[in-house]
């Protein structure tokens, strides 16, 4: 969840590091701070609150604009808390005693409260309440006792006495010249340079200084100086990889002239649809090379099973009513963070469809690998290349959204959904439960898509005067049935991430068995309206809620146009295959949700508590 950079090489550090922190506060803003060495000494200066706090503090002490700046080496954080409350003392780095050693770190250190006792009784006194500190403290233990001072060596020991998840980056007074990084289960990557070299949790934080990326593996150790990077498995093995070369550049990560990410992430859902269907469209088919359509496996395939967490959960339930739909399997979707918490029922004969943003989610990865070691064939659906999920699963698509940066997912939810068609539609047509005349029609109706995405951004300015209409509401209901509960979910989620309105929502059958009973005067009621065979229901949900003095707001598709003469307000889409408007009918629920984050004044990328990568659990 927190955001890790790290600088050695000719030009001054704090810039650099900053400017990396700058492009990481999506995964956490709670408090930031650095450490170098300057003098053959250990600095760290770290605040609560954003980035600028921190910012404002270098400023202030000259350390910015120095032209002839003797600062080579740092190391930088911006966190979002988990072991104790936002402070100056929790925030990272964290020092080790003597102030000789500096750690960042991303995770969790499950066993700290063991380690911590293990040093106190040694004397050595603590001074937060993270679990990260003891990293710094044993790293010194170790570096001082046992190795003779080889920070490497010290790093590598205190990495086997502690469980749980690390992303780390290690400085040390005494080794000027070097800094040490190493992960488990939370992401971090280095950045090649000239005569410089990086650490990072994420490719933007680095990549206006390089495109040449090695992404380090689970239980990796790595030795950085200016000029050389050496790389080590868990066994001490030096390990020789190939570095990535990004293809995107920062421009992707910035905002491009819109107020907020969000806002130019959604008006770059048509582009990124576009990018995700176009490459496996050919000659009306489907080419999903990434797959392997073994007739015979999926023939015997008894089940489906869809995990995920968030947003990616609510494009699985939808990728649920896709598959059953389509190709008559049955389908469950897991939370991945209560999955493998309940002995989940997987065998050689599961298709376990992983679906991640950023495929660095830790429950996620979590349940995945629980899948695969019950013998489940893992399919991943993942936006980043080269993490951890996309290395680990037998087959992964990709999609194409690209850097997301605003902390609410908006495009890559939308590229989910495109990838789940991609899927269901291929699977269905492989196993015979739709002919080639249907299979054609249907995309027919994908490859429109990126145009119907483009058409819906249209009724932006009617959404914006709805919602300053709205803002101040107390609690926002959403009500659908089918395809539209899914999508009534996720729009939920969306309003209450970015506008801390309280929010729910249900399937409109189910309001008569008590939900009914919180409609009042006033109560503002969505509904997302685009599946025909279920409208009139609907109608009758949307009658029963306004008996009660709800303000009901309907987004509909022009098969379903009947349910406007109960709606007060209605967002239309465009007209396509009932199967395919969640694409669609989603974009004016993310833009209902900015709107009216806007009109209350909140930060819409960094709303309060949240951060954009989970890698903790």
């Amino acid at each position: 969840m927190c955001g890790i950079v790290g600088y050695i090489g000719t030009q001054s550090a704090l810039p650099v590091l900053l400017e990396g922190l700058s492009r990481l506060e999506y995964r956490g803003y709670d408090s930031s701070g650095v450490a170098y060495i300057l003098d053959g000494e250990v600095n760290v200066i770290k605040k609560k609150g954003r980035l600028k706090v921190l910012t404002d503090t270098l400023a202030e002490q000259g350390l910015l604009h120095d032209p002839d700046s003797r600062i080579h080496i740092g190391i930088g954080h911006t966190r979002w808390a988990t072991h104790g409350a936002p402070s100056d003392e929790n925030s990272h780095p964290h020092l080790s005693a003597s102030g000789r050693i500096a750690v960042v770190h991303n995770g969790i250190i499950e066993n700290y409260l063991e380690l911590k006792q293990y040093l106190q009784d040694l004397g050595i006194r603590f001074h937060s309440e993270t679990d990260t500190e003891v990293v710094a403290h044993l790293v010194e233990h170790h570096f001082m006792q046992d190795t003779g001072r080889d920070l490497l060596a010290a790093v590598r020991l205190t990495l086997a006495d502690i469980e749980g998840s690390y992303a780390l980056g290690v400085l040390c007074a005494d080794c000027p010249g070097q800094f040490i990084a190493a992960r488990k289960d939370s992401p971090l990557i280095i950045g090649l340079g000239q005569n410089c070299n990086f650490i990072a949790s994420d490719i933007p934080a680095i990549l206006s200084h390089t495109r040449q990326i090695l992404i380090m593996e689970d239980r990796e150790i790595a030795c950085i100086d200016k000029d050389s990077v050496r790389l080590f498995d868990n066994l001490g093995r030096q390990v020789s990889r190939a570095a990535m070369t990004v293809s995107w550049d920062s421009s992707a990560a910035e905002k491009s002239g819109y107020e907020h990410f969000m806002m130019k992430e959604i008006h770059e859902e048509p582009r990124a649809v576009r990018d995700t269907l176009q490459p496996r469209l050919r000659g009306g088919r489907i080419s999903l090379p990434e797959f392997d359509w073994d007739r015979d496996w999926l023939e015997n395939m008894r089940c489906i099973r869809i995990v995920a967490c968030g947003t990616a959960y609510h494009a699985g339930m939808v990728g649920k009513f896709l598959f059953e739909q389509l190709c008559r399997i049955p389908v469950e979707v897991d939370l991945a963070s209560e999955f493998r918490y309940r002995n989940p029922i997987i065998d050689d004969k599961t298709l376990v469809v992983i679906i991640s943003q950023s495929g660095e989610t830790l429950d996620t990865l979590a349940a995945m690998r629980e899948a695969r070691n019950r013998g489940g064939r893992i399919l991943a659906i993942v936006n980043v290349v080269g993490s951890s999920i996309a290395r680990e699963a037998d087959s992964v698509i990709y999609t194409a959204a690209g850097p997301e940066i605003a902390v609410a997912s908006t495009k890559a939810y939308n590229t989910q959904l495109a990838a789940l068609y991609l899927i269901a539609f291929q699977l269905a047509h492989v196993l015979g439960r739709i002919d080639k005349s249907t299979l054609t029609a249907y995309l027919g109706e994908l490859a429109k898509l990126p145009e119907m995405l483009t058409e819906t951004l249209k009724v932006k300015d009617q959404i914006q005067r709805f919602a300053a209409e709205h803002y101040n509401a107390r609690s926002i209901f959403f009500i659908g049935r089918g395809l539209d509960y899914a999508l009534a979910m996720e729009a939920s989620l969306k309003l209450k991430e970015i506008s801390y309105i309280h929010s729910e929502a249900y399937a409109g059958g189910e309001l008569k068995h008590g939900t009914i009973a919180l409609i009042e005067e006033g109560t503002l009621v969505v509904c997302p309206l685009t599946q025909p065979a279920l409208v009139d229901k609907m109608i009758s949900n949307i009658r029963e809620v306004k008996a009660r003095g709800a303000v009901v707001l309907g987004i509909l598709s022009p098969a379903c146009r009947k349910a406007a003469e109960v709606c007060d307000t209605v967002f239309s889409i465009p007209q396509t295959d009932p199967l395919l408007s969640s694409i669609l009918a989603v974009t004016p629920t993310q833009l209902f949700a900015y709107y009216m984050s806007v009109n209350k004044g909140l930060d819409v990328d960094k709303p309060r508590n949240l951060a954009k990568s989970v890698t903790v659990e």
